[in-house]
């Protein structure tokens, strides 16, 4: 499941690269309701400090649904910046870069692929906290 998702969101990746914002938030919303079953204002609806917990104790997620979300949440980052919305895109960023980190801690296992996407929300936050 994890390297479909990882498919899916290289191609909406491209499709903000190109400019087609509409048809890639279009797509971001597809692949949340397919992969978790909400839309992605129910997660955005969660607080940052309290997203492992309610979604792990509440809503029986598991460790990869959470690496799902921050993929996710990665993607709707760059969405947002690339839509204008800065203060959209540090929000999900700054979820994105705590699933991401949560989720490195859990399973106790070193990914380079992890830490690079770790390293590049970090650069992309640093900048938008900048400005």
């Amino acid at each position: 499941m994890i390297e479909m998702i990882g498919d899916l969101i290289a191609g909406i990746m491209g499709l903000i690269r190109k400019g087609e914002l509409k048809k890639a938030s279009k797509e971001l919303s597809d692949v949340y309701r397919q992969m978790l079953r909400e839309d992605s204002s129910f997660f955005s609806a969660i607080p940052a400090e309290e997203l492992t917990d309610t979604l792990l104790q509440q809503h029986n997620y598991t460790n990869g649904h959470l690496e799902i979300l921050a993929e996710l949440f990665n993607a709707e980052a760059e969405l947002k910046l690339a839509q204008g919305n800065k203060t959209g895109s540090l929000e999900y960023s700054l979820k994105s870069l705590m699933l991401f980190e949560f989720i490195g801690r859990e399973q106790k296992t070193f990914s380079f692929e992890r830490e690079e996407k770790i390293d590049g929300i970090r650069k992309r936050i640093e900048n938008l906290q900048g400005e």
